[in-house]
């Protein structure tokens, strides 16, 4: 074992730890955000444990390079870590955030979990494949990367999650649908939209598309900081989660929606541009 593949290792706890911080929220997860307790700390903690697992996926590489001599684990490694912190570990989480614990109705339930086992089952997919196939030796990624969905999944989800609090576009939460979410006074909010996206990035993981592996040039700078204002929001926010807070400090509530909104939407310009990108940067592709 080398340097990186303790790395490796530490990555793939920091999901199991997410896990753990999921499970300690259920209870609490039957209420919106705005009407929760402490608890819902947890959620923005193990949101936090998949941003720390993804900074260390971005690291591990460079240093297996540098100082490992003998790479025999760390492929392996690298995608049962991936599997857990950007796959399991976000599919629970959104389960646990949006699907209200048993208070919507079993139409939302079932299919949030299998939207949920959508993209746990194209993640451990689109991980098999990169092992398979060139895996780190061209200098673009097949498909969507599960760090990169992890991103956008985390970013739509706390814009989601925090806007009842924020004050902005109340009218638009006060719309019933009784045989989606049942009936009496819980609201469905934007919860719907993450059930597409949940679809979406697990198609883009097994897609062929090219992504850029955003190694050099301008769109690393910007990469780094989206990942920069994403992990900001999910600390800021974890000082927002009590209810009179938010309900007390609406611009802090709204600044940290546009942080989760600016890294939701580089995360979609880099989807949007993941061909141009890898020509821009590797005029040699556009042959192939």
């Amino acid at each position: 074992m080398g340097i990186a593949d303790y790395i490796t290792i530490v990555n793939g706890l920091l999901g199991v730890m997410a896990v753990v911080f999921v499970l300690l929220a259920v209870e609490d997860m039957g209420e919106p955000y705005y009407e929760g307790g402490v608890l819902t700390d947890y959620i923005w903690a193990a949101m936090l444990c998949v941003m720390l697992s993804a900074l260390g996926d971005i690291v591990d590489g460079p240093i297996a390079r540098r100082y490992s001599k003998r790479q025999i684990l760390g492929g392996s490694l690298d995608i049962m870590s991936d599997c857990i912190s950007f796959c399991v570990a976000p599919a629970l989480m959104i389960f646990a955030m949006f699907g209200r614990m048993g208070e919507a109705s079993p139409i939302w339930t079932v299919s949030l979990a299998i939207g949920c086992f959508w993209l746990i089952a194209c993640g451990m997919l689109r991980l098999a494949r990169f092992q398979h196939d060139e895996g780190g030796y061209v200098p673009y990624f097949h498909g969507l990367s599960s760090p990169a969905s992890a991103l956008i999944l985390l970013s739509f989800a706390g814009l989601i999650w925090l806007q009842p609090s924020s004050g902005y576009g109340p009218e638009l939460t006060t719309w019933d649908c009784s045989a989606c979410w049942g009936k009496g006074e819980l609201k469905p909010y934007f919860d719907f939209l993450i059930l597409p996206a949940l679809f979406i990035c697990g198609g883009l993981m097994i897609s062929d598309r090219k992504m850029s592996k955003l190694k050099s040039g301008m769109q690393v700078r910007i990469s780094a900081i989206q990942f920069a204002a994403l992990l900001f929001a999910i600390i800021h926010a974890m000082t927002l989660t009590h209810p009179s807070d938010a309900a007390a400090d609406l611009s802090g509530t709204s600044f940290t929606m546009f942080l989760f909104l600016f890294s939701l939407f580089w995360t979609i310009v880099y989807v949007v541009g993941g061909p141009r990108f890898v020509e821009s940067e590797n005029p040699d592709t556009q042959s192939e």
